[in-house]
């Protein structure tokens, strides 16, 4: 797939700092980082940050620390478009120059007068090219205080054809796109006129991007044709639906990448997960990134919008969560706890997470059971009334006597005093088990009771089994 106009495959990814890195950007970052890489090419980040009044600089922090917690390294930048405005004006000037541009003075109401007229006639709104200079026409001078923007000439006749790396073959009439504004009165470029200017001095070959680029892509294509500058590959990728079947995005939920790290999701598992909304190989649901990179040559990109399944991510999260180190796991939970204001140490936390992990999808839930080592439990009312009544409570205190004894504290020793307090009180397990939980976990579901209290300092247990 690689075009025979570049010399190596150039991949890009170029994310609006006007907010944090959201899912359906990650993705494309994802598939243009690992098309790059199947074809042994260079993947750029750059900063499209012309929207001056709401671009940030807490957001291009965001956008990186995202990038770099996903692993998706970067040959080149950040690059920042307001850093290169000298070179847009070169450019506009050469347009300009071969008659491929123009200065439009027409003011915000005169255009509106316009679209009016149009409207009424039931034609489709476009600019009526009335500052456009052709052979022939007249053009009246340049009113005095109106600053002008600059047009790009879109050629009047023809078709725009491009072979999609996803949809295929797709042809838009030029009569259906007007002279777009490619220079503000401000100065500042327009994105359609950037991106080109962009592509083409970074060398471009092939562009991943949203659905909703598609009707951007006749004029980049002329903007394009009209520098004599070569044509990138465009792959234009369908939408992301949210669990509600309307479209992910800034404004509806928290689809933030760094908000999926917050809460205990692993970055292997969310490009895992990510990779697999659009893309497949065979019926593979689990794989690296390295087998991604292997695989990823651009075709098996779906056409149809992929659906967001936040119980399918957990379950990708929590194969993952088994399978990493579990000194990096324990790292990963002290952060969580310290989020719940519990100060712990990776030498404290490594030997319990072996036995929570199956039981979470999340690190943020591996945390949830780990807080009652370091913290204080509350059991809830209605678990005390159910669960330590007064028929139990003779077996509790036999049972804290008889762990209050022991001089060796492990599951066999816990697990032997458990079996003689029920020999000796005449309850079955559960009867004991649960309580106890109830009291030193604050739940009343834990795994093995034994594994759990070896777990404990005994003195904790023994001052929690002290029954309210």
């Amino acid at each position: 797939m690689s075009s025979n106009a570049f010399d190596k495959v150039r991949t890009r990814i170029a994310p609006s700092p006007t907010g944090f890195l959201h899912l359906g950007t990650a993705r494309t970052a994802l598939y243009s980082w690992a098309y790059a890489r199947h074809h042994g090419g260079e993947f750029v980040l750059r900063i499209e940050d012309t929207d001056v009044a709401r671009s940030t600089q807490d957001s291009v922090d965001q956008i990186i620390a995202a990038m770099n917690w996903l692993g998706l390294d970067y040959d080149e930048g950040p690059v920042y478009q307001m850093q290169r405005l000298h070179r847009y004006q070169a450019v506009v000037d050469q347009l300009i120059a071969e008659g491929r541009a123009y200065r439009c003075y027409a003011t915000p109401e005169e255009l509106e007068a316009m679209r009016e007229a149009q409207r009424a006639r039931g034609e489709k709104t476009l600019y009526d090219r009335r500052w456009r200079p052709e052979p022939g026409k007249t053009l009246p001078p340049p009113p005095e205080g109106v600053k002008p923007v600059i047009r790009f000439a879109n050629p009047v006749d023809g078709d725009v054809t491009w072979n999609d790396l996803v949809k295929g073959s797709i042809t838009i009439n030029n009569r259906e796109i007007d002279d777009l504004i490619i220079v503000r009165q401000d100065g500042v470029p327009t994105y359609n006129f950037a991106v080109v200017v962009d592509d083409w001095d970074m060398r471009i070959s092939h562009v991943f991007r949203g659905d909703e680029h598609v009707n951007n892509t006749p004029w980049q294509i002329n903007i394009f044709n009209a520098l004599a500058a070569p044509l990138p590959q465009f792959g234009h990728l369908p939408i992301i639906l949210g669990d509600d079947g309307l479209k992910l995005s800034k404004r509806r939920g928290a689809v933030s990448v760094t908000a999926y790290a917050d809460n205990g999701y692993l970055p292997e598992a969310m490009l895992n997960y990510l990779a697999r909304l659009g893309w497949s190989h065979g019926d593979d649901e689990l794989f690296t990134a390295e087998q991604m990179v292997a695989w990823f040559d651009g075709s098996h990109l779906s056409r149809s919008p992929a659906q967001w399944d936040p119980a399918k991510l957990d379950w990708v999260n929590s194969h993952y969560l088994k399978q990493i180190d579990e000194e990096r796991l324990a790292a990963l939970t002290v952060s969580q706890l310290a989020v719940k204001g519990i100060v712990a140490t990776v030498d404290e936390v490594l030997p319990k997470v072996g036995l929570f992990k199956d039981r979470c999808s999340t690190v943020a839930a591996l945390a949830d059971w780990l807080a009652m080592y370091f913290g204080p439990v509350t059991p809830s009312a209605d678990d005390l009334a159910a669960h330590v009544t007064d028929a139990v409570r003779p077996a509790l205190a036999v049972f804290a006597t008889r762990l209050s004894a022991l001089t060796d504290w492990d599951k066999t020793t816990i697990q032997q005093a458990l079996k003689e307090t029920l020999a000796a009180t005449g309850l079955k397990m559960p009867q004991l088990a649960v309580p106890v939980r109830v009291l030193v976990c604050g739940r009343a579901q834990t795994p093995s009771l034994d594994a759990v209290l070896a777990l404990f300092d005994k003195k904790k247990v023994l001052d929690r089994l002290q029954t309210p």
